[in-house]
């Protein structure tokens, strides 16, 4: 029986039913949202999207392709030429395919590179992250967690089922602390972490955590490829990668693709795959992928004279910023302009775009609620001309946007 009627009665709703209609504990939550991303500002659009469309001539300081390798024609012609002569691609869980597939070489050259045993290729690192933590954490394990590491990590915590303790950021001190009150567990940080540009003082943590028995993970989604000897990371550049148990990444950084990545010992891949729920219930890349992926390592493995840029444009451009007067805390090409309030960060985003100048609002949940920021992403390709005309505009709008009242402006000074 067909029934052609765009409404129907249903018992229980009181009234008519209609897909556009939802029961009211839905409708509340997205009226809460509404009230609270949309209605507040100006264009009524969330905060990260402002009112004008970047155009050919606009300055683009939002993308994570920090070696600017995305068009890199090596890489494209590796997809290409794969699709082109595969007959049939293997769409189906990782589980059931043996090592001599694509993604097992591709694997064994990410843990060379990095100076692991292992590596799991994964879909993404959001993939990578949620897995990793439901195989190694349970309700009886402490977790502890940097405030500010990445929210793929906080959300493998609540899949695991496992207590979070999060201590301050970049604060040894107090994860010490807290290991000593919880005893043994997990330690999580991100090397690099994503919204300020700042760095985790690696060689402290992984201290502590060693000290005390604990599994350690480090996130280095943010600095694989941009930091370390050929790109290898920041846990290779502080001489911890036999002193690490799990590096994770998202390959959709330097990498530019779309996947990520853990490195491991080979005990743990051995069982790694049998365990995690993205793995088992989750199709693998595809061949093209993975040939994508294996021509970008290439691309990264050689790529001394991209790192060589991007690290100077982005010390030229945050050491520029700073003597502005805007507070920074970047110590990479991450370089976050703290305005604080929403109604701050909204001026500034929109006095850049006015002047074709186009970076990335992060807020709430990404930051706290009252420190939300402007972040432009360096990448190796910009031009120096283009980040001086970025800094003129920053120096011509600081008392447009009230630049000088923000309380980062008044805690810089301090």
């Amino acid at each position: 029986m067909l029934i052609n009627d765009s409404t129907i009665e249903q018992p229980g709703y009181g009234g008519e039913f209609s897909v556009s209609n939802f029961p009211d504990f839905l409708e509340k939550r997205l009226q809460a949202c509404d009230e609270e991303l949309f209605a507040p500002r100006k264009n009524k659009k969330p905060l990260v999207l402002g009112n004008r469309m970047p155009d050919a001539a606009s300055i683009m300081l939002q993308s994570n392709d920090y070696l600017n390798i995305s068009n890199h024609p090596a890489i494209r012609r590796a997809q290409l030429d794969t699709l082109s002569d595969i007959s049939q691609e293997p769409v189906m869980s990782a589980v059931f395919l043996h090592e001599n597939s694509g993604k097992h070489d591709f694997e064994k050259r990410m843990a060379a590179y990095t100076g692991f045993e292992s590596a799991i290729l994964c879909q993404s690192g959001w993939a990578a992250n949620a897995g990793l933590m439901q195989v190694i954490a349970d309700s009886s394990t402490p977790v502890y967690i940097d405030f500010f590491t990445h929210m793929s990590l906080w959300e493998g915590v609540k899949i695991a089922g496992a207590v979070p303790y999060a201590f301050r950021h970049n604060d040894p001190s107090h994860l010490e602390r807290l290991i000593r009150q919880h005893g043994q567990g997990v330690v999580l940080v991100d090397s690099l972490y994503s919204t300020t540009g700042d760095i985790s003082p690696l060689r402290e943590i992984i201290g502590i955590a060693n000290r005390y028995g604990c599994i350690s993970v480090v996130d280095e989604s943010h600095s694989l490829g941009t930091h370390g000897e050929h790109g290898a990371g920041l846990v290779n550049e502080c001489g911890l990668a036999g002193q690490v148990h799990f590096i994770t990444a998202s390959l959709a950084k330097a990498f530019a693709g779309r996947a990520g990545i853990i490195c491991c010992s080979a005990k743990f891949a051995k069982y790694y795959p049998y365990m995690a729920f993205p793995a088992i219930f989750s199709s693998t890349l595809l061949p093209y992928e993975i040939a994508g992926l294996s021509a970008t390592l290439d691309v990264i493995e050689n790529g001394d004279d991209r790192r060589r840029a991007l690290y100077e444009k982005s010390r030229y451009f945050r050491d520029r910023l700073r003597a502005l007067g805007y507070s920074i805390a970047s110590q990479s090409q991450i370089v976050a302009i703290e305005g604080g309030l929403e109604s701050d960060t909204e001026l500034l985003r929109d006095a850049l775009e006015d002047r074709n100048v186009f970076g990335s609002v992060f807020l709430a949940p990404a930051t706290p609620k009252t420190r939300s920021l402007m972040r432009f992403s360096v990448h190796s390709g910009i031009a120096m001309e283009e980040l001086d005309y970025v800094l003129k505009v920053c120096e011509d709008i600081r008392d447009e946007i009230g630049m000088w009242s923000w309380k980062s402006t008044k805690r810089q000074k301090a």
